[in-house]
This record gives C-alpha cells, sequence and structure tokens, in this order.
C-alpha cells in the first residue's frame, strides 16, 4: 500500500510549480512569434566569404539537429528527456515525418489546439533550405527502466519495458558548390624559330600526365577543356608506346624517327623517343612512402576525399613486406595519424586511411613540414623515399604562392627524397602549384578523376611513378641552317630551358622512373620548303652552314639517382624520312588533338575528322583501352566545338 503522506507531497509540488508557472500573455507570445519569424527570415543562407567545412558547414535544421544529439550522446538525451517530463513540461513540435509501422507524431497542447493550427496555417510553405526526408532505419537497444511503482524518495523498482527504438543519424546535405578559382601552370605556345636565329633548343623531360585527365575530367562534364589546362606534351606522354628497349645495364634507350607531318605535307615530324629501363621487381630498393594527404573542407565532395582513399588503397597489393608507409595530414593542422608501419600491415593502413574524414582550411606548409621530417627518420642507406602529396591543390594557409612553394621544396629534394603530387576534383584545382611541387620535387604529377586512373598511375605504373633511374634529364637539339630553315617544339613550353643550363649540372630537370617513356616531336621546316613562314633578315650575316644531308644534332644529358655530375649521350638526327610507325602516327594524332583544343594555329585545314581519323587506324595493340577512350573523347570534343 502507497503512504498517504506520499500523495501530499506530490500534490505539494504540483501546486508549487503551478503557483511559479505564469499566466499565459496572448499579445507577448503574438510578438515574441513574429520576432521569431523575422530572424528566421533574415538570417537564411550562409554569410558571404565562409566557406562550408564540417566544421562551419551549409546545412539546414535537421543536420544541426542532428549534430547536437551526436554531441550531447543518448545518456545525455534521456538524462534531459526524464528531468522534463518530471517537471510537467510538454514541448509541442511540429510532425516531421512518420516512422514505418506508428502512428503520426503530434504534440498534445489541450486548448492551444486552435492557437497551434492558426500558426501552422500562416507559416511559409516553404523553407530556405529543403528538409531531406530520408528513410529512418531503427535498430533495437535495451530496454529502460520503467516508471517508479513507489512514491518519489522511496527505493526505485524498475519493471521490463517494451524496447525502445532508436533512430539513426539522418544524413547531412551536401554543401552548396564553390566558386570556380581553378588555376593551370601554363604558357603560350612555342612558336616557330627560323634556324638561321636560333638554332639550339633546349627542354627538361615531362612524364607527367594531369592534363589529359583534366581534359578527360571537362569533356565527361560536357565542357571543353580551359586552353590554359591543355599541355601537349603530357597529352602524349599519358599513353604507352612500344619503343625499343634499353641495351643491358643502360639507364634508357633514345629513338629519333623523321617522317612526313600529318597536318602539312611540306613539313616533317621529328619524333624524339626514350626508353627508360624496367628492373627486376626483386631488385628494387626498399620503400619508403609518406602519404600526405589533404583533408580540408575543400576535399569532402565524393571525387576527392573519398575517392583518394579509394585510390591509394588499390596502391598496397602493390607493395613489398619491406617496404614502410606513414600517413600525414593536414587541415588547419598537420598531424601523423599513421607511424611507418610495415606494407604488409594492410589492415593497419587501411584502417587508418578509412578514419579520415575531411574539414578545416588548407594547412600545406606545416603538411609538407611534418612529411619531410616523418621521410627522413624512416630512411636508411640503399633505400627510396618518397611523399605521395594527395590535394586539391587548394593550399591557403602557409606557403600558397607557387614560387614559395618551388624555393622550399628545391631546399629539401638535394635531401634524396621525392615529391610526387595527385591531383583530386574540380572547381578549386590548383594545378599551378601541384605543377610547382612537382617539378620541384624531383617527381611527378598525376590528376585522379575516376578510379580506373588511379589503377592506372598508382597500379599498373607504380614502379615507374616512384622509384627513379634517371635524374635531372635534359634535352638539346640543334638544327643545321643548311637543311632546316625553321622548327618548332610542339608542347613543353613550361619545361623551357635556357641553351646555357643544359650543361649546367645545377639547374634542375625532369626524372624518368622504371620503365616510363618520354615522347617529343617537333615539326621542322626544310630550307627551301613552300611552308616556311619567316622572312629572312635584311641585316643578318649569313650563317654558319653544316654539314649537308645532317639535319642536325641531339644531345641528352642526365644523372644517375643521387649523383652531382650528369653524363651525356649525343647523335646525330636521321636525314632520311620514313614511313610512320603505329606508335608514331598515334602520338601525331594525339599532338593534334591538342593543338585543336588550343586553336590549330599551324594546322592549316587540318580537321578533328582528320585527328580521329588518325587514331583510329594507329590503335593497334590496346589491352586497357586507353586508346579507344582517346578516339571517343575525341568525337566528343568535335560535338562540343561545334555548338
Amino acid at each position: 500500500m502507497s503512504d498517504p503522506d506520499d500523495f501530499d507531497d506530490l500534490d505539494d509540488l504540483a501546486a508549487a510549480i503551478r503557483a511559479a508557472t505564469p499566466e499565459p500573455d496572448a499579445a507577448r507570445k503574438a510578438a515574441d512569434l513574429a520576432l521569431a519569424r523575422k530572424n528566421f527570415d533574415a538570417l537564411q543562407g550562409s554569410r558571404d566569404g565562409l566557406r562550408p567545412t564540417p566544421d562551419r558547414p551549409r546545412r539546414g535544421l535537421l543536420a544541426g539537429v542532428k549534430d547536437m544529439f551526436a554531441q550531447i550522446g543518448h545518456r545525455g538525451l534521456l538524462a534531459g528527456s526524464t528531468a522534463l517530463v518530471a517537471l510537467g513540461l510538454v514541448v509541442a513540435l511540429p510532425q516531421l515525418t512518420e516512422l514505418p509501422g506508428r502512428a503520426p507524431m503530434r504534440a498534445e497542447v489541450g486548448s492551444d489546439d486552435a492557437t497551434l493550427a492558426d500558426a501552422e496555417r500562416e507559416a511559409p510553405e516553404t523553407l530556405a533550405e529543403p528538409i531531406i526526408e530520408a528513410p529512418v532505419i531503427v535498430e533495437e537497444t535495451a530496454a529502460l527502466p520503467s516508471a517508479p511503482d513507489q512514491a518519489m524518495g522511496r527505493a526505485m523498482k524498475s519493471a521490463p519495458a517494451p524496447a525502445m527504438q532508436r533512430p539513426v543519424p539522418l544524413p547531412d546535405m551536401r554543401p552548396l558548390p564553390e566558386a570556380d578559382t581553378e588555376a593551370f601552370a601554363h604558357a603560350d605556345p612555342n612558336p616557330v624559330k627560323r634556324v638561321a636565329e636560333e638554332p639550339v633548343s633546349t627542354f627538361s623531360v615531362d612524364v607527367d600526365t594531369a592534363s589529359w585527365s583534366i581534359l578527360r575530367s571537362s569533356l565527361m562534364r560536357g565542357d571543353l577543356p580551359p586552353a590554359e589546362a591543355v599541355r601537349i606534351e603530357e597529352m602524349v606522354n599519358y599513353f604507352p608506346y612500344a619503343y625499343p628497349a634499353p641495351e643491358p645495364a643502360a639507364a634508357f634507350r633514345p629513338t629519333l624517327t623523321l617522317t612526313q607531318t600529318p597536318w602539312n605535307a611540306d613539313t616533317r615530324l621529328l619524333r624524339v623517343a626514350i626508353q627508360g629501363a624496367l628492373p627486376p621487381v626483386a631488385d628494387r630498393p626498399p620503400l619508403n612512402l609518406v602519404f600526405l594527404i589533404d583533408t580540408s573542407g575543400s576535399m569532402q565532395d565524393a571525387d576527392k576525399l573519398p575517392l583518394l582513399k579509394q585510390s591509394l588503397s588499390l596502391m598496397l597489393s602493390q607493395l613489398r613486406p619491406e617496404d614502410e608507409v606513414a600517413i600525414v595530414t593536414y587541415a588547419g593542422s598537420a598531424g601523423q595519424v599513421l607511424t611507418p608501419t610495415p606494407a604488409a600491415d594492410r589492415a593497419a593502413i587501411l584502417g587508418a586511411l578509412d578514419r579520415l574524414e575531411a574539414g578545416g582550411s588548407t594547412a600545406g606548409q606545416e603538411g609538407l613540414q611534418q612529411a619531410y621530417a616523418v621521410a627522413e627518420g624512416m630512411t636508411a642507406d640503399g633505400e627510396v623515399s618518397r611523399i605521395l602529396l594527395a590535394t586539391d591543390g587548394d593550399f591557403n594557409v602557409g606557403l600558397s604562392d607557387p614560387e614559395a612553394l618551388k624555393d622550399y621544396i628545391a631546399g629539401k629534394r638535394d635531401g634524396g627524397t621525392y615529391l610526387s603530387v595527385l591531383g583530386f576534383g574540380r572547381g578549386n584545382l590548383d594545378d599551378a602549384t601541384m605543377q610547382a611541387l612537382a617539378q620541384n620535387g624531383n617527381g611527378t604529377a598525376a590528376y585522379i578523376d575516376t578510379l580506373s586512373e588511379a589503377q592506372k598511375v598508382l597500379s599498373d605504373q607504380l614502379t615507374g611513378a616512384l622509384f627513379p633511374i634517371a635524374d635531372d634529364v635534359k634535352i638539346q637539339v640543334e638544327f643545321n641552317p643548311a637543311e632546316i630553315a625553321e622548327y618548332r617544339l610542339i608542347g613543353y613550353e613550361t619545361r623551357a630551358l635556357r641553351r646555357e643550363d643544359f650543361n649546367n649540372d645545377a639547374v634542375d630537370a625532369g626524372d624518368i622512373g622504371a620503365g616510363l617513356q618520354v615522347t617529343a616531336l617537333y615539326e621542322l621546316t626544310p630550307v627551301g620548303s613552300a611552308a616556311i613562314l619567316n622572312d629572312a633578315l635584311r641585316y643578318q650575316p649569313a650563317p654558319v652552314v653544316g654539314d649537308a644531308g645532317e639535319p642536325g644534332w641531339f644531345k641528352l644529358r642526365y644523372k644517375a639517382p643521387g649523383q652531382e655530375v650528369s653524363q651525356l649521350i649525343e647523335t646525330a638526327l636521321p636525314s632520311e624520312t620514313t614511313d610512320p610507325d603505329a606508335e608514331l602516327r598515334f602520338a601525331a594524332a594525339i599532338a593534334g588533338f591538342g593543338q585543336l583544343l588550343r586553336g590549330g594555329t599551324y594546322l592549316g585545314g587540318w580537321s578533328w575528322d582528320d585527328a580521329i581519323t588518325l587514331a583510329n587506324g594507329a590503335r593497334g595493340d590496346d589491352p586497357f583501352g586507353y586508346r579507344a577512350e582517346a578516339v571517343r573523347l575525341m568525337r566528343m570534343a568535335e560535338t562540343l566545338s561545334a555548338r
């Protein structure tokens, strides 16, 4: 039996609560409601200048409520709700959605039903931020204690209660798209030069492939790529070619070919092809790999951090047990999320990758500094250390200027740690910064727009991407004015070197990885050709004529990895034109494709159809479908260019 005194205590408590509660003020209620609506309308959207991050997202009301509940936790929610019920407070909430199998949730407000109905009729029909009606998944949880069956103040007894249903948090709303802030490393197309005035051409090799992937990304979105994003040498070097292998113990083998230019019968096309040696996997030195991962707020899109995680996981199957992996992230501040770990411990590496989330600003400088420190601590004699930076290039804290980054990386590369860059996402892609990092870090730059591209770069061509066989590779061609009147290097605008840089071993240049190839194309105009574009200078002295029948002289300099002194390879250019093989025809088609995208200044009447026909007839052995895809992209570009 219950003690009557207990009921008297409850009556006294209820009376005290009623006495402390003020009587409803209808005028005050109406004024407060009007002010709330005014503030709601004034504060819709996000203030200018704030970028969406998980710490500061552009999301709706439900997402904020969800985050608040997540911070409070289940115990806090239960404690708070129990206290509210004990005080007899009832909160009226409008119906948002209905749970399957349950009656609609309505707040019971007694005599205020009419007031609530009036407020609902006056509410706006739509909200500035729509509510996503996602299905709610429920899970069974342990039973909670029932209400006390004894009076307040005595020992509480609990009886089993029906299982409580706990809704899974609703998904976040996607942030509003960012404004396009992309920046590309580019230069004006190389001009036609008179051999009598400028007979020597010098440039650094380039095995980067980012431009092709960016081009593909643009076309797949239904847009022609920005002209400044088109780097023809990277387009040509995206594709594998069947070049002659180097001699045993040689780092690589150059092959020179002269043929008729497909877009101009009065000029010649010179192909410079370099095939790198591919040592057996067993001879590969141990690898120390530091993943430097951008986890800033700009990386939250599906084609950025989520694709990055999938891409890096593909690489792990290609690593050997003696290789080691560490992970450093940067967003607001840098941090090491995985200490050096044997590549065989895939679970630990994949777990660390899976836990990464995007949020915060982009502290690129601090991340680079910590990554270099980690790499230096991992390095031992005979091992290769490389930092693999994965980012959209949006550096906005620390060294954000490409020139400042160039100087910083240049000061670090002498320590023997290579830096390669993987780009992700579009909209704020800073290709210029990525190129500056890769070119000055003795590494390569690639852009990952699909998981298939990740497979190509990080699995199929992993050895070439990570293990160098030659550093500071430079090419110099001297043309004979007795044979060649004019020449034009197709592409390599951002890799141009001064003539005196060729023999200066202190000048940095590109690197070649194991098994990789380099292709460069020159368009040459013979003496007496109808295609000559420049008049001879009136006051130019007669040029010194070289050996008749020799179009020019080819020279190549490179350093063995870790060496300070370069080695020289040189040979004469071929004097006779030959029929182009399928490899040369396809490279020429891609070069023509790139020139069409940049305006086709030197192509005359050569058209999209001509480029497509040439590429289609030179597809040859295409086991991975790269050349077939190129033809499809050409056709797409032709259609888009006609709009």
